[in-house]
């Protein structure tokens, strides 16, 4: 019988990642990524609109976080109702039917004439794009190993600084020329580009539809939603999106009224600091493959913490500074989503992946729209000036917030650690059975 080898520690072995992709593999990730984009644009557009939606509309910082709540409540209910049969379809066709609803209620956003129509859009996109972004995620889980997840979700998330490189200032620069609708049209054009590419050249991804499953949609959500490692990765995302929820949607009047930046400038500040991030993104999910998921989110959560800090209490600042702080800001908000979503999707079973990523998703939807909603309730406008007061407050939140997720991920990372060492001790014990046998010793052989 041949022995089987253990190479030297400074040499790579066959489990070692692929240094490159397939040409299937970087189609899904650019796939992903393009849909990832149309729905972070969807959602990120509001936020410099806020300047002119806020005058147009005649309404306050409370009711346009309202409107951006509203589709994260929205989102996390369907998730949360979508989640128990997620691993019961093929996830193309479940990516299909949703997107097909989310292009629909962005075309709604398009031609809403008043607040509470726009109010009802934003429900009924939510309702369809919050469910998007956890079937992409059950997706990555299903198709990438843990060992390169962190790249792909670096590449994955650079649809978030593309966004802002091409998206916004687009949409802005369309706004500020044909009125508010105009960004949501252009949104639907290149979503429904995105959706016949799906439609057209992605394969099924069904492979979890061969593992065992339970009868019942509901108790499969159950099932799901309460077991102990989940639960707390549950309880870690809940806070994850507080920086981005709390921080984004205001910020565009924000940075106009408080800092002083003209709203011609702010597409500038937006294109700089997306083009930074775009680099970004890879970036981080490469440091995080090779030294460490939890050791990459934490720097990111340090990072973006002094950053806040800064942030939410400038005053009048010059152009230059507001792009210098907006793209460390960003760069160690990037680093700590990519490697907090590698973490993340370590933790459920193959079984399973479909449903926690619904209730991970909606969860993060929830809590996003409910730290959305308090920070509508934090910061307050001026009726004389316009100028939005407590931000300092709403800063002191977000750093909290910061500091909390260092503690769960803390846990979060211990849980995926011990379940990868699981991993392997269970696949040494079946090469030393296959090894006890003739046909045994004849796979390994091939293998």
């Amino acid at each position: 019988m041949k022995k089987i080898k253990v190479l030297p520690k400074n040499k790579k072995d066959s489990s070692t990642p692929k240094a490159k992709f397939t040409r299937y593999e970087t189609f899904m990730i650019v796939v992903i990524a393009f849909i990832q984009f149309t729905v972070i644009l969807d959602f990120m557009v509001l936020s410099p609109l806020s300047a002119i939606l806020l005058d147009q509309l005649k309404i306050g910082p409370d009711q346009f976080s309202l409107v951006v709540s509203a589709y994260a409540f929205s989102a996390g209910a369907s998730g949360l109702l979508a989640a128990g049969f997620a691993d019961k379809f093929d996830r193309k066709r479940m990516l299909m039917f949703f997107y097909t609803g989310f292009v629909g209620g962005t075309v709604l956003c398009a031609i809403a004439p008043t607040y509470e129509m726009l109010l009802g859009a934003r429900i009924v996109t939510g309702i369809f794009g919050g469910v998007i972004g956890s079937v992409a995620f059950a997706i990555i889980t299903d198709l990438f190993k843990l060992e390169v997840r962190g790249r792909v979700m670096g590449f994955v998330q650079m649809a978030f600084a593309v966004s802002q490189v091409l998206g916004l200032p687009i949409g802005l620069y369309l706004a500020n020329s044909l009125g508010w609708h105009a960004p949501f049209w252009m949104i639907v054009g290149i979503s429904i580009v995105a959706g016949v590419i799906i439609l057209v050249y992605m394969r099924p991804v069904n492979e979890h539809l061969k593992l065992p499953q339970e009868g019942n949609a509901f108790m499969h959500l159950w099932h799901t939603l309460t077991k102990s490692n989940y639960l707390k990765g549950f309880a870690a995302t809940t806070l994850l999106a507080t920086g981005g929820y709390m921080l984004m949607p205001l910020g565009a009047a924000y940075s106009t009224v408080n800092m002083g930046i003209s709203k011609e400038e702010l597409p500038l500040i937006y294109l700089i600091t997306g083009l930074f991030t775009i680099f970004a993104g890879p970036i981080s999910g490469r440091l995080a493959d090779r030294h460490g998921k939890y050791k990459v989110f934490v720097i990111g959560c340090l990072i973006a913490l002094v950053m806040v800090g800064w942030y939410t209490n400038l005053g009048i600042t010059p152009l230059w500074l507001a792009i210098a702080i907006n793209i460390i800001l960003f760069a160690g908000l990037t680093a700590r989503m990519i490697a907090a979503s590698a973490m993340i999707t370590a933790l459920p079973e193959p079984a399973d992946r479909g449903a926690f990523m619904g209730i991970n998703s909606s969860i993060q939807q929830i809590s996003g729209g409910v730290a959305a909603f308090i920070a509508g309730k934090i910061v307050l406008k001026d009726p004389v000036t316009g100028y939005l007061e407590n931000y300092p407050i709403l800063g002191i939140v977000v750093m909290s917030s910061f500091v909390a997720t260092i503690i769960l991920f803390s846990v979060v990372n211990r849980i995926v650690i011990k379940k990868a060492a699981a991993q392997a001790v269970s696949f040494e014990t079946m090469i030393v059975k296959k090894a006890k046998t003739p046909a045994g010793r004849a796979d390994l052989q091939k293998f």
